[in-house]
């Protein structure tokens, strides 16, 4: 299981919308490019998000399913990317005074990524995550802006 974490200057409140906001997974995770379509019970167990992997002109459509919540506490994910294969992910929420500290914990639980050597499958997930925890924090601290009339 790859564990990385990091502390985004917002609050827990605002760092869950985003992750609640299904349409803005691909500002923030590595790897997936384009969102098809959200269902409306996202993020309730069970709801999916439709995404696509890769880049044009080779885009390969999947899901993301959420397989428990804790709603502004933790998220848990059975995420599709094939070819790779099938992973467990797992956000947590934690108060860090005015910010959040959050946790992701990911490891492949099925397909052909997991015949890759654990140390080397848990480093390339740990870059992976960083990268997408650093562009989490991008979406959650820059300013909410009202519409305007």
């Amino acid at each position: 299981m790859s564990t990385n974490e990091t502390v985004i200057h917002a609050s827990p409140e605002r760092v869950w919308e985003v992750l609640a906001d299904g349409w803005t997974y691909p500002l923030w995770v590595v790897g997936a490019s384009r969102m098809r379509a959200v269902e409306p019970s996202w993020p309730e167990v069970g709801a999916r998000l439709h995404h696509s992997v890769g880049t044009w002109p080779v885009l390969i459509d999947d899901y993301t399913e959420v397989t428990d919540v804790d709603p502004g506490v933790s998220l848990s994910l059975r995420a599709r990317a094939q070819p790779s294969g099938v992973a467990s992910v797992t956000l947590r929420l934690e108060p860090h005074g005015p910010d959040t500290r959050v946790v992701m914990e990911e490891d492949l639980v099925s397909g052909p990524g997991t015949l890759m050597p654990k140390p080397l499958r848990d480093a390339s997930l740990a870059w992976r995550n960083n990268e997408s925890l650093r562009r989490l924090a991008y979406v959650a601290e820059r300013p909410v802006t009202a519409p305007s009339d």
